[in-house]
């Protein structure tokens, strides 16, 4: 088929896509804890030493059996190579911008700061348990937020016993911390 009735193109600008991560704020620090440091440097090596070469061993074969612009699997490894490498270069900025603090070193455990786990109630009386972490690890629903969060911001550097003001769209909310914990040794905590 020409070329002219298929929107694909021989330049692809895929690599434009916006970043996997929320931004960090200007002049910080990409905070980050030993295990998500791990977890990151697990993934880029998987990538760079099982997934790349596998996928470049089915672009080859695929390239040698002949027509490639209607051969699927072609198509399809040059379109997950760009991914990976994609995601490739994103763990390697990310990782070399990494500071890696270990929570279980805080050495104010009553204080909430990067790594601490909080059990936290609002107004309604509903209760939280949250972990502070890196912008490249967290996740939300597993109760693992990001340190630059409005909840985490609005936590940190409380006590147990605080109630602290979170701002929010829909309106001011109290958060009365009701425990703060840390990790006895390199983990992250109880969320």
């Amino acid at each position: 088929m020409n070329k002219a009735f298929v929107k694909e193109s021989d330049n692809d600008d895929d690599d434009d896509l916006a970043p996997e991560a929320a931004p960090l704020p200007p002049g910080t620090k990409n905070y980050i804890t030993t295990q998500g440091y791990a977890r990151l440097r697990a993934e880029l090596e998987q990538l760079m030493n099982e997934e790349r070469p596998s996928v470049v061993q089915v672009v080859s074969w695929a390239a040698s059996n002949g027509d490639r612009s209607e051969n699927g699997d072609y198509l399809y490894g040059k379109k997950r190579l760009r991914e990976i490498d994609r995601r490739i270069r994103f763990l390697t900025k990310r990782l070399e911008l990494a500071e890696v603090v270990d929570p279980s070193l805080q050495p104010n455990k009553d204080q909430v700061f990067f790594g601490a786990t909080v059990l936290y109630s609002d107004k309604a009386g509903e209760e939280f348990r949250v972990t502070i972490v890196g912008v490249d690890e967290s996740e939300p629903l597993q109760g693992r937020i990001s340190w630059i969060s409005p909840v985490a911001r609005a936590l940190t550097k409380a006590r147990e016993g605080d109630t602290v003001t979170l701002r929010t769209p829909a309106g001011v909310d109290e958060l009365d911390i009701l425990d703060v914990h840390y990790p006895e040794s390199g983990g992250q905590g109880g969320a």
